[in-house]
């Protein structure tokens, strides 16, 4: 599992999967999110611009992440 440090309130859900180096453009999330192979603390999440907080859980692929607050 792997950790993202959130910085703020909230980042939309296709912002963190660019962020976390698992799609290569804004476009490419987009796209993994509409088709349906993201969860969201283990439910399918469509939504591209969902508002990933702290304490949620994303799943795409092999890689889990988990979001935390910055230190």
């Amino acid at each position: 599992m792997t950790s993202f440090e959130l910085n703020g309130e909230y980042i939309e859900l296709y912002k963190l999967l660019k962020a976390m180096a698992l799609c290569g453009s804004g476009a490419e999330a987009k796209h993994a999110i509409d088709e349906g192979i993201i969860t969201v603390n283990g439910e399918v999440e469509t939504r591209r611009r969902y508002k990933v907080r702290m304490g949620d859980r994303i799943l795409f692929g092999d890689e889990e992440i988990e979001v935390v607050a910055a230190e």
